[in-house]
């Protein structure tokens, strides 16, 4: 039998996952920027011969680069990062980055899967987590370990909430699928890669996904620039986007 998106895009995601902690392990570097671009060309070239491959028809949009035919208005096209936190993957013990590989169609994610190399874990859309449990203490909200936005703080203050300090995007909106942290809210910008698998995957485990407005996530656009991004249980989102309206300045939203 064919293997279908969903099992591709986990095999491809947990086979650059094990690229890269067999790298991590083998590279003796005291430079981490060079530790960083050599995983993210490893698993780059890792993930787009696989597709080229296994999916030769459809494009594949990169965070390293465009290949494959090219993409038309509301098409299939992958969407991958090969490396989400490329600072923390150069980090020695850190565990908090992932690989993402999405496929959308008709601007929705219709497969996706994100691998937590240091984890030992991939989430994927093929066989998604149960729902994570609801919190009984305050909730918690994940933010940037280096760069906490003032905004979260804000809202976290409005609904009563902690701020759970952690890396990169996929790690946070996987944090938030497992039952980790209860939330997760981005603003300032992203790119489509950064985000399309982990929010894949937090659809099909029942989660609110949105932008920080209440509209729906757009994938597939011919900008992949994304301005914002709510992703977290679903009793929460109505407090969350209140504190939000409230919150955020009027030229922001």
């Amino acid at each position: 039998m064919a293997e279908d998106d969903h099992g591709l895009a986990a095999r491809l995601a947990r086979l650059a996952g094990e690229r890269l902690i067999e790298l991590r392990a083998s590279t003796s570097t005291s430079d981490p920027k060079a530790l960083g671009a050599a995983g993210d060309e490893a698993a780059h070239a890792l993930l787009g011969a696989a597709l080229a491959q296994e999916r030769s028809d459809d494009p594949v949009l990169s965070e390293h680069g465009i290949s494959g035919p090219e993409r038309s208005p509301g098409g299939r096209v992958w969407i991958v990062d090969p490396l989400d936190g490329t600072r923390e993957f150069s980090e020695p013990g850190r565990a908090d980055w992932a690989v993402h590989v999405a496929l959308v169609e008709k601007h929705e994610v219709i497969a996706a899967a994100v691998a937590l190399p240091a984890q030992g874990a991939v989430l994927s859309t093929g066989d998604p987590p149960e729902p994570p449990a609801g919190g009984s203490g305050r909730p918690r909200i994940a933010v940037s370990r280096s760069r906490p936005p003032e905004f979260v703080r804000d809202i976290a203050e409005d609904v009563g909430a902690e701020l759970v300090p952690m890396g990169s995007a996929g790690a946070k909106i996987a944090a938030v699928v497992l039952g980790e942290v209860d939330a997760y809210l981005h603003d300032g910008g992203q790119y489509e890669w950064d985000s399309a698998a982990p929010v894949g995957v937090a659809r099909a485990t029942g989660l609110h996904t949105s932008r920080l407005d209440g509209s729906d996530l757009v994938y597939g656009r011919a900008d992949p620039w994304l301005p914002d991004l709510l992703v977290c249980r679903g009793e929460l989102a109505e407090p969350l986007l209140d504190a939000l309206s409230r919150t955020r300045p009027e030229g922001s939203r």
